[in-house]
C-alpha cells in the first residue's frame, strides 16, 4: 500500500516538473525570440560556409564551437535594453554575414580562408579585380539570409511590442550570467576533449580547413586573431622553442651534398627562369581536334630535363609563395605572406649564391613593383635589379591588343625583354635573371586577342532513320565543345602565352643568346578551375553534348586526391643539347628547385629543406597545409587519409614517418621565417655544431 502511494507520489511529481520545465521553456522562447533568432542564423551560416568550401559537415565540434562563440558575444546584449538589443544583435550577425561572404570568395580565388595577417594584401585585390569579379557567384550572398531574416523577425515583434512586453519582467544581468556561463561550459567541454593532435595544429595554423571544419569560422577567426597579433605584440614570443627546433634540426643535418651526373654540368652558364603562370602540367602534350594546346612547351620538354610531377608549395600568397619556396627551399608561411608580411628577413637564397659567383642577378616583371611587395622582398632576396612596370611601355588602354589579362601581352613582353637582355649579355658578366609572364592569369576572359582556336567537334551522328539497304542514315553534326566555357578560354589563354614563349626562344635564338644560356621553366600554379571543368575537359560527350555517366568506362573521376594530384605543374631545365633528354617521373617539389640547381652549377646550401631531385635522397613534397606527396602516395592532412599510388603495401610506421618528417620542416621553416633564424641563430648553430663535432671526438 505504501510503495502504491510513493509511486503515485512520484509520478505526480514528476508530472508536476515536467509542466514546470514545459512552462519555463515556453515563456523563455516567448520572450527570446530575436536572441533566438540571432543565435540560430548565425550558426547556420557558418554552417553553410562548411559546406560550399571545404565540403565536410558531419564534425559536430563545429557547431559547439560557432555556437559557443554566438552565445558568448551574444550574452552582451541583454546587458542592454531590450528596445535597443535589435542593433547590438544585427551588428553581430552582420559582421558574421561578412566573414561568411569574404572567407567565401576568398576560398573560391586561394582555396584557403581569410586570416588577419592577410589585411595588408586586400590592397593587392585591385590588381586582380576582374579575377575576382568573375568568380563571383550568387550563392555567396546566400549569407544575407541571417541579417535578412532578423529584420524581418524583428519588423514582426515589434508590431506586437514585443520588446515593450519583455522590457518589464527581463532580468539583463540574470540572462547575461546564464547565457555567458552555457557558452563558457560548451567551450570548457571543447577544452577537455581537445586532442594532442588538434590542439598542435590549432597552434601552428599550418591547416586552415582543418581548424574551420573542426572548430568552425568563429573560433578560427579568433585563433587567427591570436596567432596574427602575437609577434607584433612580443617578437620575442615563442623565440626559445624556435631556435631550439631550428639549431637541433640543423645541426643534424648532413651538409655534405652528394655528386652525380648533373654536377657542375652548367658551371659558368648564364640561366634565365621563366616563370610561367598558371601553366598546369595536363596541357603539355594535350590536343583538342588535333591542334597542340602548348606545342612550343611540349617541344622543350621532348627536348630537355622534363618533371612531369613536379609540385609547386603554395599557401595563400600564390605566385609569391612559389618565387620565395624557388629562391630559399623553405615552405611559405602560414601565417599571412612572406613577401608581405616577412620581407625584411635574411634568407639564404638562389640569388645570393649566383651573386657570390660573380653573376648578375636580375627580375622582369611588366606589373606594378609594388605588387605582393617584390620590389621589398627582391632586396631581401638578393636581386640586383628589378625590372618592373615602369621599364616597359605598357598600354593604359585595355582594349590595346598588348594589353592582355591584367597588363603588358606575353608576346609585347617578351620584345620588350629582348634588348633589355642583349645589354645585361653584353656586359661580359655571367647572368641569373627570372621572367614572369602575365597574360595567362585568370579570368582568362580576353577571348578576341587569343588568337584563332577552334574547339568545336566534327562527327557522324546516327539520326534513328534507316536507308532501302536498312542501313541506320548518319548525319555530319558539329557542336561547339569547350567554346564560351571557363576551360575553353584558359586552352585558349594557355595557347597564346605558348605562342609568346616560342617567339621568345626564337627571339633568343636568334640573337645567339641561346649557345651559353641556360632556360628553367615552371608553372607557378594551377588555373584553380575547378573539377566541373577539368570534368568537361575529360569527360564531355559529343553524342549527348553532356558529361559523361560515371559508368562509363572512359570517364575520368576527380574525387578529392585525384584533383588534388592534378594540380601538378611543368618544370623543365633546357640547354638545347640531346645529352639532357629525360623525362624525370619522381615527385618534385618547389622547395627541391634549389638544391637541384646548386648541384648543377656547382654552388653549396645550407638551410633548404629540399633535396637535389638526383640525389639518393627519398622524393617527399610537404605541402604548407600539411599534405604530404611521395612516390607510393599521398597523404591528405584534412581528412587524415593515406592514399596508396602503387601496388606496394604501406604500413601505418610508414605513414607516421612521413607525417612526422612534414611536421618537422613545417615547424623549422615557420620559426626561420617568424624570429629570422638564420640572421639570428647562426652563430649560436655553428657552437652548437662544432661542440657535437668535438663531442664525437671524445668518445
Amino acid at each position: 500500500m505504501f510503495e502504491k502511494i510513493k509511486k503515485k507520489f512520484n509520478a505526480e511529481r514528476f508530472k508536476l516538473t515536467y509542466k514546470r520545465l514545459l512552462r519555463r521553456l515556453k515563456k523563455y522562447f516567448s520572450t527570446n525570440i530575436l536572441f533566438l533568432t540571432y543565435v540560430i542564423t548565425s550558426v547556420l551560416i557558418s554552417f553553410l560556409l562548411r559546406y560550399f568550401t571545404i565540403g565536410i559537415i558531419n564534425d559536430f565540434k563545429a557547431l559547439l564551437c560557432d555556437l559557443a562563440v554566438v552565445l558568448l558575444l551574444g550574452s552582451f546584449g541583454y546587458l542592454i535594453n531590450p528596445k535597443h538589443q535589435f542593433k547590438y544583435f544585427f551588428g553581430l550577425n552582420a559582421f558574421y554575414t561578412f566573414l561568411c561572404i569574404l572567407n567565401h570568395i576568398y576560398y573560391t580565388f586561394y582555396m584557403s580562408f581569410v586570416s588577419v595577417s592577410l589585411l595588408g594584401t586586400l590592397s593587392m585585390l585591385g590588381e586582380v579585380s576582374d579575377s575576382v569579379t568573375h568568380k563571383l557567384k550568387i550563392i555567396y550572398f546566400i549569407y544575407l539570409l541571417a541579417p535578412i531574416t532578423l529584420i524581418i523577425v524583428n519588423r514582426l515583434l515589434s508590431k506586437k511590442k514585443y520588446h515593450f512586453t519583455v522590457g518589464r519582467y527581463e532580468k539583463g544581468k540574470k540572462m547575461f550570467t546564464r547565457t555567458s556561463s552555457v557558452s563558457l561550459l560548451i567551450v570548457f567541454f571543447i577544452i577537455i576533449t581537445l586532442t594532442n593532435q588538434e590542439g598542435s595544429r590549432l597552434v601552428k595554423q599550418w591547416n586552415r580547413d582543418f581548424i574551420v571544419q573542426r572548430f568552425g569560422l568563429y573560433f578560427y577567426t579568433f585563433n587567427d586573431l591570436v596567432q596574427s597579433i602575437q609577434p607584433s605584440i612580443s617578437p620575442m614570443f615563442g623565440y626559445d622553442s624556435s631556435a631550439k627546433v631550428f639549431r637541433d634540426f640543423y645541426a643534424n643535418k648532413d651538409y655534405t651534398h652528394e655528386k652525380n651526373d648533373y654536377t657542375d654540368i652548367f658551371k659558368g652558364k648564364n640561366v634565365i627562369f621563366i616563370h610561367g603562370e598558371s601553366i598546369q602540367n595536363y596541357l603539355i602534350d594535350l590536343e583538342i581536334n588535333g591542334i597542340e594546346i602548348t606545342p612550343n612547351l611540349n617541344k622543350i620538354a621532348h627536348e630537355g630535363l622534363y618533371f612531369s610531377s613536379f609540385y609547386p608549395q603554395i599557401s595563400i600568397g600564390t605566385s609569391s609563395d612559389t618565387e620565395f619556396t624557388l629562391s630559399t627551399g623553405l615552405l611559405p608561411s602560414s601565417s599571412g605572406t612572406v613577401f608581405v608580411n616577412y620581407s625584411n628577413r635574411n634568407y639564404e637564397t638562389i640569388q645570393k649564391k649566383f651573386n657570390s659567383l660573380g653573376y648578375y642577378t636580375f627580375s622582369m616583371h611588366a606589373n606594378a613593383a609594388s605588387y605582393w611587395n617584390r620590389e621589398t622582398m627582391y632586396k631581401s632576396l638578393g636581386y640586383k635589379k628589378f625590372y618592373a612596370k615602369d621599364s616597359f611601355i605598357v598600354p593604359s588602354d585595355k582594349n590595346d591588343e598588348n594589353f592582355i589579362g591584367l597588363g603588358l601581352s606575353d608576346k609585347s613582353f617578351f620584345n620588350q625583354v629582348m634588348p633589355i637582355l642583349t645589354e645585361i649579355r653584353n656586359s661580359n658578366k655571367p647572368f641569373m635573371g627570372t621572367v614572369i609572364t602575365l597574360s595567362n592569369h585568370s579570368p582568362f576572359a580576353d577571348v578576341d586577342k587569343y588568337g584563332e582556336l577552334d574547339f568545336s567537334i566534327t562527327f557522324e551522328k546516327p539520326t534513328g532513320e534507316y536507308d532501302a539497304n536498312g542501313i541506320e542514315i548518319r548525319e555530319t553534326v558539329t557542336v561547339p565543345y569547350l567554346e564560351d566555357t571557363e576551360m575553353g578560354n584558359y586552352l585558349k589563354s594557355a595557347h597564346y602565352a605558348d605562342e609568346a614563349l616560342g617567339e621568345f626562344f626564337e627571339a633568343l635564338k636568334q640573337s645567339g643568346m641561346l649557345e651559353d644560356t641556360i632556360i628553367v621553366f615552371y608553372g607557378d600554379h594551377e588555373s584553380k578551375l575547378g573539377k566541373k571543368n577539368l570534368s568537361l575537359l575529360y569527360n564531355y560527350d559529343p553524342m549527348t553534348g553532356d558529361i559523361k555517366s560515371e559508368d562509363d568506362p572512359t570517364f575520368v573521376s576527380f574525387d578529392n586526391y585525384k584533383y588534388d594530384l592534378i594540380k601538378n605543374t611543368p618544370l623543365i631545365i633546357w640547354d638545347g643539347s640531346d645529352s639532357l633528354k629525360r623525362e624525370v617521373t619522381d615527385v618534385m617539389g618547389m622547395w627541391d628547385v634549389l638544391p637541384t640547381i646548386a648541384n648543377m652549377f656547382g654552388f653549396d646550401y645550407k638551410y633548404a629543406l629540399g633535396n637535389d631531385i638526383f640525389s639518393g635522397n627519398e622524393k617527399i613534397v610537404v605541402f604548407p597545409n600539411g599534405d604530404v606527396l611521395t612516390n607510393k602516395g599521398f597523404y591528405n592532412n584534412l581528412r587524415e587519409e593515406y592514399i596508396p599510388l602503387t601496388e606496394e603495401p604501406i604500413d601505418t610506421l610508414y605513414i607516421e614517418r612521413i607525417k612526422e618528417y612534414a611536421d618537422e620542416r613545417l615547424d623549422v621553416s615557420k620559426s626561420i621565417i617568424v624570429h629570422d633564424l638564420i640572421d639570428k641563430e647562426k652563430d649560436n648553430l655553428e657552437r652548437v655544431i662544432l661542440n657535437e663535432k668535438e663531442a664525437e671526438k671524445n668518445k
